[in-house]
């Protein structure tokens, strides 16, 4: 397995840090693969015979990591220790925190080498400081690594007394310009009542919600919200943030009586209607959920493509959060008829004009609770001042602005990036159009065909089927092509492979090529083994990959 770009990055800082302190913090947003780089780090660290923890806070993910674990580090062995499950036999052991840190299982833990904690901003909590402190009797030197989305928590507690540095922090934006999440389009929606949620009172953990739900939950509002929904994003799968289950309530009655299926999710809905609903929202005939404070974390429902902002957030880690839950890329195997290339954002509160771009300065002390990142500006149409977005009136020449349906600039100024470039493996454009661009290693090819306004990668591995991996942008499609082929070749395949960049095509791949149609002459220099390779893979399965393109076009016409 090949790391993208940005994983090798973050695993090379962290590895020189914890030889310089023995502990650091990587953070990394959902989708930039955690796991796979957690697995990165201790198979650069430790070869055999070792003892690494890793702690995980949720059982499913137990087993989940540790198959992740191995397509990383095939040489090294891996154990679990659950409430099912008490095995320390392995290189490495995923662990529950629940069940390990209670005092008779921590009574049989090994001399630790290294702890990996998983979702790291837990560890101030008892259950985690049990298990890194009975660590460290047993073994002074044991190495500290944490992998955290969100380090900033909102009771302002700090990690620095697990944590002395950060390493390295992947931001959304990176995430975004590679096309591994989709990009975010943000409409700040005034609905006058912006004065009056800048002055409810905060609590430790957020703003009084109970004070929030006075302002926010009107009828004129909630219409609002329904209103503006079905004219920016009526087709789209929708969470909803409020800010009580009486404001989600009766939101939610409102999209019904718009005729919208809706449903309410809270702390008090049973598990099982829970899951219901939300499976229904990912694969069924429901729109709308509302929501409070529970899918904020912990939960991906990757063909939501809108998110909706009711209440005010204190702390931007929330904000962050919630908008989220709307980034992910679909899988097309699993959501074939979904296409989503970006994500709505609908904020009626203040949580964009107060705290600006998605990406978050980190604050190991958490002595504010607060992140960095400047707020939006805009610029004064009389004066030409810059200003804050949030303002009404310039503080300058005292120009009123018009303050219903203002459309906040996208908060991230991405500048072009060049995947194939980036790519370890070389990208052939097959035709000389930009149409059709492929890529090949030994254990499987790539193909990504742009359509302009849509593009579509198709992949197949050697003795395998030909299937479709990404429908959305350019930088989607090129992105999860490219991680097919770094899933399945090692670096020392992308080397081979682009020393047939130069060598000239064969005789067999050119007599193949002609018979299949496609002529190359006996002095075409301009042919090398790689190409060549590269258009037999899409001459040998361009029924499948014609055909899947002509679904694509057909979709987009109905």
């Amino acid at each position: 397995m090949i790391l993208r770009g940005y994983q090798e990055a973050a695993i090379n800082a962290a590895s020189d840090a914890l030889d310089k302190h023995g502990n650091t913090l990587v953070v990394a947003p959902t989708g930039a693969g955690k796991t796979i780089m957690l697995s990165a780090l201790v198979g650069k660290r430790y070869k055999n015979n070792t003892n690494v923890l890793i702690l995980q806070h949720r059982d499913e993910l137990v087993s989940q990591n540790s198959t992740k674990f191995h397509k990383v580090n095939s040489s090294l062995t891996s154990s679990m220790y659950n409430a099912t499950e008490k095995d320390w036999s392995g290189d490495a052991t995923f662990a529950m925190v629940q069940t390990l840190s209670r005092e008779n299982n921590l009574a049989t833990m090994p001399k630790i080498d290294m702890i990996v904690v998983d979702e790291a901003h837990h560890t101030v909590a008892d259950t985690y400081q049990r298990i890194i402190n009975a660590a460290k009797e047993a073994n002074e030197g044991v190495q500290v690594v944490g992998f955290t989305a969100t380090p900033n928590r909102g009771d302002k507690k700090g990690l620095r007394g697990i944590f002395s540095n950060c390493s390295h922090q992947i931001e959304i934006s990176t995430l975004i310009n590679e096309g591994f999440l989709v990009r975010p389009k943000t409409y700040v929606i005034d609905v006058g009542v912006q004065d009056e949620l800048r002055n409810v009172r905060k609590t430790i953990a957020d703003f009084d919600m109970d004070q929030v739900e006075k302002i926010m939950n009107r009828r004129a509002i909630n219409q609002k919200v329904v209103d503006e929904w079905m004219d920016k994003a009526h087709d789209r799968k929708t969470i909803v943030f409020c800010s009580t289950i009486k404001h989600a309530q009766d939101l939610c009655e409102e999209f019904a009586d718009a005729g919208v299926v809706a449903a309410t999710v809270t702390g008090d809905t049973p598990k099982d209607e829970r899951e219901e609903i939300l499976n229904d929202l990912a694969h069924g005939d429901m729109q709308v959920v509302v929501n409070v404070a529970v899918l904020t974390e912990g939960f991906d429902a990757p063909p939501v493509s809108c998110v909706i902002l009711t209440r005010p957030c204190s702390y931007k880690a929330t904000m962050v959060q919630m908008i989220g839950r709307g980034l992910r890329t679909v899988d097309v195997d699993e959501f074939p008829d979904v296409v989503k290339t970006n994500c709505i954002v609908m904020d009626f509160g203040t949580s964009v004009l107060t705290h600006g771009s998605l990406d978050d300065a980190v604050d190991l002390d958490g002595s504010t609770g607060k992140s960095g990142g400047d707020a939006p500006i805009k610029v004064c149409p009389e004066c030409d001042s810059e200003v804050p977005l949030s303002v009404r009136e310039c503080p300058i020449c005292g120009h009123e602005f018009e303050g219903q349906n203002t459309e906040a600039l996208e908060h991230f100024e991405l500048t072009e990036v060049d995947l194939m470039e980036r790519s370890p493996f070389r990208w052939i454009d097959l035709f000389g159009t930009g149409s059709c661009w492929a890529a090949t290693g030994f254990n499987g090819f790539a193909i990504v065909a742009d359509l302009g306004h849509i593009s579509a990668a198709v992949v197949k591995r050697n003795q395998g089927r030909v299937r479709l991996v990404s429908v959305g942008t350019l930088r989607q499609a090129m992105a999860a092509a490219d991680d097919f082929l770094r899933t399945n070749e090692d670096g020392d395949s992308a080397k081979k492979t682009k020393r047939w960049l130069n060598d000239r095509v064969s005789e067999k791949q050119r007599d193949k090529l002609n018979r299949h149609g496609v002529h190359v002459g006996a002095f075409d220099f301009s042919w090398t083994k790689y190409k060549a390779a590269c258009m037999l893979n899409y001459v040998w399965n361009k029924q499948f990959i014609d055909g899947t393109i002509q679904n694509i076009i057909q979709k987009e016409r109905a």
